[in-house]
């Protein structure tokens, strides 16, 4: 399959500090793949180094199976073939919707120019405002004006540095929608630093995990979610109750029951990690319940948020369809969804 982009072997340091350990990144063509941490992880860095924006020290940048930066060898980023798209929008206030777009196509002729700054405007439903000023817009707007600039050029790979964080619930969710089709519908090799794993989820195709200048986890938004491969990713992509145990006979007990460590060498120190939705809550009833009181219910929308008691146990939280919500003060039962439910050795 051919590769859009690809960082091989990518290391970086900032002084004394190594801000990126050995990563290797590879997007296709009309793949979205996300680079998802906390902040300092090292996710931007090696979007600024895809971009030519800072030099490459170790590894190689390739471009469509092209290099663009290697141990001695730097393509400017002008000549990449790279649409960027930052978090500020960075359009010039002097200039109007169309100037914007258009000053990156200054080479082309003034009648080649209007036509691709139109039909850039037209795929992301800005054409009506061509003529306005960035200060006329909202900041909504000018996100999808700064996108349209990015793709005015015909980029061969999409760079998006935390490109929706700036806006407000509404308008992030609109405008990821109508970003994530216009990029599907492009083709393009994209890559979108972000530290939100929702937002990551919804965009992404694959999902690359990055901590301390490392790659945790390399997979698809499902492979990382009910998959993860160590506690930092599982804990990443939401709470999680966490339970800390030994194996003894291959299994974990915790307080809501033994749970299977799949080969887990017998004495280890592990930490169970059970997301909130995996949970399973019931009536009370029957000899050998794990029993919990409810202390508190919280609305979420589409499902509500248990603050739960373990009867001679923990405190722990669970989630749960909103129509399954027993008040405060009942007691419930509980057991566990496998698929919910992650051991991994205590780091």
């Amino acid at each position: 399959m051919p590769v859009g982009l690809s960082l091989k072997n990518v290391s970086h340091e900032f002084g004394n500090t190594r801000v990126l350990r050995d990563i290797n990144v590879d997007v296709a063509p009309g793949e979205l793949v996300c680079l998802l941490g906390p902040s300092g992880c090292g996710k931007t860095t090696a979007l600024r180094i895809a971009a030519g924006l800072e030099r490459l020290q170790t590894g190689s940048v390739l471009i469509h199976d092209e290099v663009v930066a290697s141990a001695g060898q730097y393509l400017e980023p002008e000549k990449r073939g790279v649409g960027l798209v930052f978090q500020d929008y960075a359009l010039f206030p002097h200039l109007d919707v169309a100037g914007n777009i258009g000053f990156g196509l200054r080479h082309m002729a003034a009648d080649d120019r209007r036509k691709a700054v139109v039909n850039a405007l037209e795929r992301v439903g800005m054409v009506d405002y061509i003529d306005a000023f960035p200060h006329q817009l909202s900041g909504g707007q000018q996100q999808r004006v700064a996108l349209a600039r990015a793709l005015a050029p015909v980029p061969r790979v999409m760079l998006l540095d935390e490109p929706f964080s700036g806006l407000d619930v509404a308008r992030r969710a609109e405008l990821r929608d109508t970003t994530l089709h216009v990029l599907k519908n492009a083709g393009i090799a994209t890559v979108m630093v972000t530290h939100d794993p929702e937002e990551a989820m919804y965009m992404g195709d694959r999902i690359i995990v990055m901590n301390e200048g490392q790659v945790m986890q390399d997979g698809t938004p499902e492979e990382l979610y009910f998959h993860p491969a160590n506690h930092f990713v599982a804990s990443f992509f939401g709470e999680v109750n966490l339970f800390p145990s030994r194996v003894e006979n291959s299994v974990a007990a915790t307080p809501l029951g033994e749970v299977a460590t799949d080969g887990i060498a017998d004495g280890t120190a592990v930490d169970v990690l059970v997301r909130p939705e995996g949970l399973r809550i019931g009536a009370a009833g029957h000899n050998g319940d794990v029993l919990a009181n409810i202390d508190a219910v919280r609305s979420l929308g589409g499902v509500s948020l248990m603050h739960l008691s373990v009867h001679n146990g923990p405190h722990i939280h669970a989630r749960v369809p909103r129509r399954q919500v027993i008040d405060k003060g009942g007691v419930v039962s509980i057991t566990l969804d496998p698929e919910m439910t992650f051991v991994f050795p205590r780091e």
